[in-house]
């Protein structure tokens, strides 16, 4: 093992390719890091501003609230993993815009046929969903949401955030899985179970209830209740009292706590998602 690495020291230290020390090598690692300028406009659905390295993610759809669909989740998942590759993202707030966080509220019937497809298709849509949450508990810094108003689509993204501000006027569904004719299988089947206990998760999934900010909070699900035009202010206000700490301390601590969270969706995300894919396939 030692002479096969003093092997790549010297291969990798021809002159003009690259050495292993000092500027050079901090100007290749850069090379192969994600920068902000990389993702930064890339997506329809997501705007982003960095400040201090607190990264602000603000989702939506032609200028208002978030109207899930296909290229918001494919963009989700693909930003999440730019960010959590970019060590210069030293905290992440999420928010949407205008009166809600997330919609629409899913229609059982349509929502059914939309998502009716080959095994080849939902392969490729599942393949993504389960990236989609793992990308983003890969995001080893400090997470903060400010949910503004209802989340009636995929609020399970919010909830997973270390802290959970809501406006008054928030609230959480899930309308597209059970309620919408679909399996809850995409991770909402861990996740809320696990935040707000399993009778009462259960309960949220086959009935999708909708639970409004305060009660939500008496459950687990939020921290803190405020009013919308106080939420991003209060956001930023925590995001820069976390930042005091050293780095390692934000992000080990990120990690730490959202392990069993990730122990969790690893072992049964996939079953989830093959289970909620054997009753839409075709």
């Amino acid at each position: 093992m030692i002479s096969a690495s003093r092997n790549w020291k010297v291969e990798r230290a021809v002159p003009g390719v690259m050495t292993i020390q000092g500027e050079n090598l901090e100007k290749n690692m850069d090379k192969l890091r994600v920068q902000f300028e990389d993702y930064r406009d890339k997506y329809a659905a997501i705007s982003m501003r960095r400040e201090d390295g607190i990264l602000e993610i603000t989702l939506g759809t032609d200028g208002g609230p978030l109207q899930w669909g296909r290229q918001a989740h494919a963009e989700l998942e693909e930003a999440f993993l730019n960010i959590g590759r970019d060590r210069q993202n030293q905290l992440v707030i999420m928010t949407g815009t205008g009166e809600e966080f997330s919609g629409p509220v899913a229609e059982a019937e349509s929502n059914r046929a939309e998502h009716r497809m080959t095994p080849d298709e939902w392969a490729e849509l599942g393949w993504e969903s389960n990236r989609l949450l793992t990308n983003l508990l890969a995001i080893d810094v400090p997470m903060i949401s400010a949910v503004n108003g209802p989340a009636a689509r995929h609020a399970e993204l919010p909830v997973m955030c270390d802290i959970v501000l809501a406006a008054e006027n928030a609230s959480f569904q899930d309308s597209a899985h059970y309620a919408g004719g679909l399996v809850p299988g995409d991770g909402v089947h861990v996740v809320f179970p696990m935040i707000m206990g399993l009778n009462r998760g259960r309960y949220f999934l086959l009935t999708g209830q909708v639970l409004d900010a305060r009660l939500a909070m008496q459950y687990g699900l939020v921290n803190e209740v405020l009013p919308r035009e106080k939420l991003l202010p209060r956001a930023w206000e925590l995001a820069r009292e976390i930042m005091q700490q050293p780095e390692m301390n934000r992000r080990y601590t990120r990690l730490l706590l959202t392990e069993q969270l990730r122990r969790q969706l690893h072992e049964l995300l996939p079953y989830g998602l093959a289970l909620e894919g054997l009753a839409i396939t075709r």
